[in-house]
């Protein structure tokens, strides 16, 4: 009960009329009549190409932006009944003004900066920005980031310079790692080399090779070793003063030998 004169207060959802209150359209729709004292408010869906984003009384849902190709616009999210379209700039280009309803082509971003595409995705003037620390841009362009310098560690080399916001690091490869790789080698070199020298020597030494001949059962062979000779009458041949003669060798008495030895 009211009286005339006090205020009606509605709920956020309901609005005022003629003394009553009238529930407001939702999300997606508009407002076709109010109520009234026997009927509540009758909505209907937006008509295509048109969106409403909020509770409201409205009779006339609001057109769907359009990405203009002129304006330098292209879609980036298509609308429906609750949510506008969503345009964005081309590549190369960013946002007049918070609106964003026209675009300016970009500025080449200088030596030492980058594009940054957060910015120009963020409607940004600006989408430029300096390379941080261990980043650098050596070219003038409009779509060029900043790239991160070369990782000397990961390719197994050692950094020669440092980067700067300009250029990259400069990378070489470390004596240690080429000694990491010299010594295994010439170690495998050296242990052949002993192997063979070990086996030469071995395979090579005269008591040893005349070792197994006397195990295998072979006389030796002397050169300066010469078999005694023997006479007709079968007796030794020795080599005497007098040249070879037969020696007879009797029981009690000396060799001719000893005889001649004597003289």
């Amino acid at each position: 009960c009211w009286e005339p004169g006090d205020a009606i207060r509605c709920f956020d959802k309901q609005y005022e009329h003629k003394g009553k209150c009238c529930n407001r359209c939702q999300p997606g729709e508009k407002l076709v009549s109010e109520c009234n004292g026997t009927e509540d408010s009758v909505c209907t869906r937006c008509e295509s190409g048109h969106y409403q984003q909020s509770w409201t009384k409205e009779r006339h849902c609001a057109p769907h932006d359009i990405c203009d190709n002129n304006a330098g616009l292209i879609l980036k999210m298509q609308g429906n009944t609750t949510h506008n379209t969503v345009c964005k700039c081309q590549a190369g280009m960013h946002c007049s003004d918070a609106s964003c309803q026209t675009c300016l082509e970009n500025q080449p971003c200088q030596r030492g900066f980058g594009f940054a595409a957060a910015k120009a995705e963020a409607q940004m003037s600006s989408p430029c920005e300096p390379c941080a620390e261990g980043t650098f841009s050596n070219v003038s362009s409009k779509t060029e980031p900043c790239h991160p310098w070369t990782s000397c560690e990961e390719k197994g080399l050692v950094m020669k310079a440092k980067g700067t916001n300009t250029s990259d690091a400069i990378c070489e490869a470390g004596g240690r790692s080429s000694l990491s790789v010299l010594i295994p080698i010439t170690a495998a070199i050296v242990t052949c080399l002993v192997g063979l020298c070990i086996y030469c020597l071995v395979h090579t030494d005269p008591r040893r090779r005349v070792q197994k001949q006397i195990e295998a059962g072979k006389p030796r062979e002397d050169p300066e070793h010469h078999p005694q000779e023997v006479g007709e009458d079968g007796l030794p041949v020795q080599e005497t003063l007098l040249g070879r003669q037969p020696v007879a060798q009797e029981d009690g008495k000396e060799s001719r030998i000893a005889e001649q030895e004597k003289l």
